[in-house]
């Protein structure tokens, strides 16, 4: 296991949630459960593409927050278009490529190209692919390479 592990608390959701995660993430597996006397998942370790994460069903006490997400870093927009439409279903979209699960877990999900762009020597033009990844909601990599180029 690694040192530092995530642990995510559920509101009764946790079968639900491991369900649904490691039908998205490619390399994604339960790797241990414990089930509770009423049947469902209490706690439960698993991997998505090979960050460790557990989870437990808490009950309604605590809540997740914007204050923590998960930065997804994707190869290009096809990337960005899987990750952001099935993490999506049931949740919000917010600005700047974040969107808040069914669960309320806030995910970032970043094209490599988005990180290139900005980091750009020409501040004009860095400035230029900041301002357009503002107005954003989904990040759209033909959209910031417009913006850098000036069009």
């Amino acid at each position: 296991m690694q040192k530092i592990t995530p642990f995510l608390w559920f509101d009764n959701r946790l079968d639900e949630a491991l369900e649904f995660y490691t039908s998205i993430f490619k390399s994604a597996k339960v790797t241990y459960h414990q089930r509770g006397p009423d049947g469902k998942t209490f706690t439960a370790a698993f991997e998505l593409e090979g960050q460790e994460f557990m989870g437990l069903n808490g009950g309604p006490h605590y809540h997740f927050t914007p204050a923590v997400s998960f930065f997804v870093k994707c190869a290009d927009q096809a990337e960005v278009d899987y990750y952001w439409d099935r993490l999506l279903e049931g949740g919000h979209a917010q600005q700047c490529g974040w969107l808040t699960d069914r669960f309320g877990l806030s995910w970032q999900i970043i094209p490599d190209a988005l990180m290139q762009l900005m980091s750009d020597p020409d501040h004009a033009r860095a400035g230029r692919v900041r301002d357009a990844m503002m107005r954003m909601v989904k990040i759209d990599v033909a959209g910031l390479e417009k913006a850098a180029a000036g069009r």
